[in-house]
């Protein structure tokens, strides 16, 4: 009877995650035929038993429960209330941001638990009242079991206490020995853990993680992203080779620097990495009855400014600054590696970043109106070298707190306009050159009608697809938000304008907010809603003001720091003549968010997104040679700095002239 009740609800865990992220409100629902009772069924049209294997694995979590308590109808309460707390945070994180829970949300859990619950989107509370009943009725329906059971649930009764307890610890240990071995060598090709997974029917999908959830089981791929792999090692990786890359880079840079008269470090350079900033009149089937953006919009038409691919909706901001802060790419990691802030920059021994070419580390501070730990970022940066790093909570010990913390209405989070000021004081107060990273705060989820006196409105454009009100008031609020950050990044670059030093601002949007619930819905509007706006600035007292470069309608973060040199009419490094020649031939890249579910003839599932200067979207089997080369050339460069013997550190690779 245990067994039959073991299997049971065991299928009830597997089944409460897996509606976790099967939503009917996102595109989920298009993305995969094999959610839903399709989990179950493909096992005899398609003889795929990957159902079976999450039963597996959620069984011997159910297990060493059981065993661990020795109390069936206790500990089975509790396992299933574990799949529930689960399944609502996939619930609302799919919901958000179009992303299943991955290991590198684990470093959330460090994080001050009030500031995780202004995470949860609008009508979170009904989703949380209902999980409640129904663990209140599993709990109702465990205690009439138990009060039906003459053994009042003890699994394991011995006369001799010494072997029961034996029995146990074996049923403990097995086990989770068999599970934390499979955890550590799922992701590695060969290995039969890997072999096992593939044979039970799992076909890793992780360019989408949403995706790869429903078509395999949360915890599954849940697993298999546990010990992730940063890059495969090239087959032509040397000391040899990277040094005559680095010749080769060297010498493309001198041909560059002929040209060029001004030097990068002799202007101030900041990065605005404005959070969830985008134009929301790009969003298609949306009607919107004013511009949310008209001071941008006139700032991009008068300099150097486009179009970025984002890897994220609605989230994913540390990787876009990851790859604005050091020039490489998600595109050429494993996609196994998902967030390189918490699971590569922790344990690298060579983290070269842009700040680092200002030289000193008094010449670069960041700002970001929140708290430090978040994504790691106080640990990372201060591996990058910054002098500072301006937070909510500061270091811990009473310091590097941001200065202006003001809010606007009822927004719970710090204005673009205070976080602009600490920063420019900041600025103001030396007449150093710097680096200045800025993150901002105020555009975050949720969007909660916090602003008073908001006349924005947003419609479908479509009547018979109206937008529900959760959505229209998300929309509406974001509407409200952008157009305050419009104006204070307007009001901020005019202040930079009365400043006697050069100042340059490489301005974006990491990712569109996760609330166009209508538009993601539509599988077609998938590159639409992963391209944000971005723009290089520079004020009057530089000798590139007003200047805009040719190949910039399109492009990627890690292209940013080329493009300002350029901009700038700035000197590069061989890396910086590397990527200048990259983006000639790609203008933008990004792992594969949008292809597997946009369906493009000519580009296969799970390719990498490469955009031109027209920002069509290019199959790597029609590159020219040239181009197959700078990428070869792009993985090795990449894979020497984070996964292979730094062989470049040594070569000048990095220092500009």
């Amino acid at each position: 009877m245990y067994a039959m009740f073991f299997v049971l609800f065991d299928l009830a865990a597997v089944a409460i995650l897996q509606w976790g992220v099967s939503l009917k409100s996102t595109r989920v629902k298009l993305s995969s035929p094999t959610v839903g009772w399709g989990f179950v069924t493909k096992m005899w049209t398609d003889h795929n038993f990957v159902l079976v294997l999450n039963l597996l694995l959620w069984g011997i979590v159910y297990l060493a429960l059981l065993m661990l308590i020795n109390r069936f109808w206790i500990a089975t309460p509790i396992f299933l209330a574990i799949a529930i707390i689960i399944a609502v945070v996939e619930h609302f994180k799919v919901q958000i941001r179009y992303e299943a829970v991955l290991p590198s949300d684990l470093n959330f859990l460090k994080a001050d638990k009030s500031n995780l619950l202004s995470f949860m989107p609008p009508g979170a509370h009904w989703t949380i009242i209902l999980a409640s009943a129904i663990f209140v009725g599993i709990v109702i329906i465990c205690y009439l079991l138990y009060r039906m059971d003459g053994r009042n649930g003890r699994l394991i009764r011995f006369d001799h206490i010494g072997l029961g307890i034996t029995v146990r610890l074996l049923l403990i240990l097995v086990p989770g020995m068999f599970f934390t071995v499979y955890t550590m060598q799922v992701s590695t090709v060969g290995s039969w853990a890997k072999s096992f997974a593939t044979v039970m029917g799992d076909k890793p999908s992780m360019w989408d993680s949403v995706y790869d959830a429903q078509r395999n089981g949360p915890l599954v791929s849940f697993t298999r992203q546990l010990n992730p792999r940063i890059m495969d090692k090239p087959a032509n990786y040397s000391e040899e080779t990277m040094t005559a890359l680095a010749q080769k880079y060297a010498a493309e840079a001198d041909t560059i620097n002929e040209s060029r008269s001004a030097n990068l470090t002799d202007s101030t350079v900041i990065y605005v990495l404005s959070e969830s900033f985008s134009d929301p009149s790009r969003v298609p089937g949306l009607t919107v009855n004013k511009d949310s953006m008209p001071k941008i919009r006139a700032i991009k038409n008068s300099t150097t400014s486009g179009l970025m691919l984002s890897s994220g909706y609605g989230g994913g901001t540390a990787n876009l600054e990851y790859m604005g802060l050091t020039g490489m790419s998600m595109a050429n990691f494993d996609s196994s590696l998902t967030s390189p802030y918490q699971q590569l920059v922790p344990s690298e021994h060579w983290t070269p970043t842009i700040n680092q070419m200002w030289g000193a580390a008094s010449f670069s501070e960041a700002f970001h109106p929140y708290e430090s730990s978040m994504y790691s970022r106080e640990t990372n940066y201060q591996k990058f070298g910054f002098s500072h790093f301006y937070t909510l909570t500061g270091d811990g010990k009473g310091n590097d707190i941001i200065k202006y913390q003001d809010k606007i209405d009822e927004s719970p989070y710090v204005s673009d306009e205070a976080t602009y000021r600490s920063a420019l004081e900041a600025i103001s107060a030396t007449d150093e050159n710097q680096f200045i990273q800025i993150i901002t705060m105020q555009n975050h989820m949720p969007y909660n009608d916090w602003y008073e006196n908001n006349d924005f409105t947003a419609t479908s454009s479509d009547p018979a697809n109206p937008l529900d009100s959760d959505e229209t008031k998300s929309i509406e609020t974001y509407q409200k938000g952008a157009s305050l950050t419009d104006e204070a990044t307007a009001a901020f670059l005019d202040k930079l304008d009365k400043l006697d030093k050069p100042v340059t601002v490489v301005f974006y949007g990491d990712h569109l907010p996760g609330i166009y619930e209508t538009a993601s819905a539509d599988t077609n509007n998938s590159l639409a809603l992963h391209l944000t706006d971005y723009f290089i600035w520079s004020n009057k007292a530089s000798t590139s003001a007003g200047e805009k470069i040719d190949d910039a309608a399109y492009s990627s973060p890690n292209f940013f720091v080329a493009q300002a040199a350029e901009h700038m009419n700035a000197k590069v490094s061989p890396y910086l003549a590397f990527l200048t020649q990259m983006h000639a031939k790609i203008a933008a890249m990004e792992p594969p968010v949008v292809n597997s579910i946009q369906g493009w003839d000519r580009i296969p599932e799970g390719q990498n997104i490469y955009l031109d200067a027209n920002g069509q979207p290019m199959a790597e089997a029609d590159f020219d040679e040239e181009t197959k080369q700078l990428l070869a050339d792009y993985r090795l460069i990449q894979y020497d700095i984070t996964a292979g013997k730094n062989y470049l550190k040594s070569t000048g690779f990095m220092d500009l002239p």
